[in-house]
């Protein structure tokens, strides 16, 4: 005989944001897959293109650590879509520029992420989108704005590459 859960008090916040945000990222990267990116290579370009920003800046507006961000700046190069260069302002600093095709590649997948955006809020009633993106808006600038420190790490769920 298994054991039943005890009737829960509080709806399951943290099933419900970690399952559907799970679902989400999915749903993200094999649309962006279609055009050969990953969601961190989609977060680079966002971010680099227009502005002059190193590798270090990059990594803290993604949520990235440096081995990451270096690998995904690789393969950004190696796809023809952004170069490291100097910084104008400080020629020992170097940015991440987006290349003219790493440029049109952005406007694809902002279309890309825009559709899966759209399709998300477009499976609610029409009275419930607003609801939904103010509320997570809301808990984003304020409640769960930062982590808080706890006495042993939390792992943000893996995902497959």
């Amino acid at each position: 005989m298994t054991a039943m859960a005890p009737k829960r008090a509080q709806p399951d916040l943290s099933y419900l944001l970690d399952h559907t945000g799970h679902v989400l990222r999915t749903r993200m990267a094999a649309a962006l897959a279609e055009i050969g990116l990953t969601a961190r290579m989609h977060c680079v370009l966002v971010h680099a293109v227009g502005e002059e920003r190193t590798q270090i800046q990059l990594a803290e507006l993604g949520d990235m650590d440096k081995t990451t961000m270096v690998v995904t700046v690789d393969a950004l190069e190696k796809a023809g879509l952004a170069e490291r260069r100097p910084s104008s302002g400080d020629r020992r600093a170097r940015v991440v520029v987006v290349t003219d095709r790493g440029a049109e590649t952005v406007r694809r997948s902002m279309e890309i992420v825009d559709g899966v955006h759209r399709a998300v809020l477009d499976s609610l009633p029409e009275g419930e989108r607003e609801v939904l993106v103010r509320a997570l808006t809301r808990l984003a600038e304020d409640h769960l704005a930062a982590p808080v420190e706890a006495p042993v790490a939390t792992r943000r769920a893996r995902q497959r590459t």
